[in-house]
């Protein structure tokens, strides 16, 4: 049985156990990840089921196997004679996928697994109170800590503005030098 399913704007013949690389998607390693938009679904010696657009009530269960970023892509431009050149790398976001199966069998249950956490959710809750009060203390030190660092920093802070002072100085004694200046008498035309 094989499967033709469309992710992130590209089309994939898939069958059971396959790997794929895909464009990103979210999710962890090690999750489940249904594909609902199936364009076809084939099976030796049987009709072809062809969507218009996409197959009804059809799925392809996949586990994410890594979440990784594809080979450098060096982008270049230049133009001759004229000194203009830009030089830009990028790597592409991607998913590796395991097909699981095709057509909703052995569905993916997000909802059933939901609900064990629920009733584990107050005991975890518990513990991390109980390790807030260390890391609250932690902040307090460290706090502390950076509050002697300012103080050092705090006359650095008074010298500028003595410095914009003397600069300031030389401008005023330009100026008054120009005031200084007797000005040229001006010429008489006869």
């Amino acid at each position: 049985m094989y499967a033709v399913v469309k992710t992130g704007g590209k089309q994939y013949r898939v069958t059971p156990g396959d790997v794929i690389l895909v464009e990103k998607l979210l999710g962890e390693t090690g999750g489940k990840l249904k594909l609902e938009n199936v364009l076809m679904i084939g099976e030796d010696g049987k009709a072809t089921e062809i969507g218009a657009p996409l197959v009804a009530k059809a799925a392809v269960n996949c586990e994410i196997l890594d979440q990784s970023r594809a080979e450098k892509v060096i982008v270049f431009k230049k133009k001759k004679r004229k000194g203009y050149r830009r030089l830009n790398g990028h790597r592409q976001e991607q998913t590796v996928l395991r097909v699981l199966d095709i057509n909703g069998k052995g569905a993916v249950k997000p909802k059933a697994a939901a609900k064990p956490q629920a009733a584990d959710k107050p005991e975890a809750a518990e513990k991390p109170k109980a390790a807030a009060k260390p890391k609250a203390a932690a902040k307090q030190k460290a706090a502390t800590k950076s509050k002697a660092p300012a103080k050092d920093k705090a006359p650095v802070k008074a010298k500028a503005p003595t410095k914009a002072k003397a600069a300031a100085k030389p401008k005023a004694a330009a100026k008054s030098k120009a005031a200084a200046k007797p000005k040229a008498p001006a010429k008489k035309d006869d």
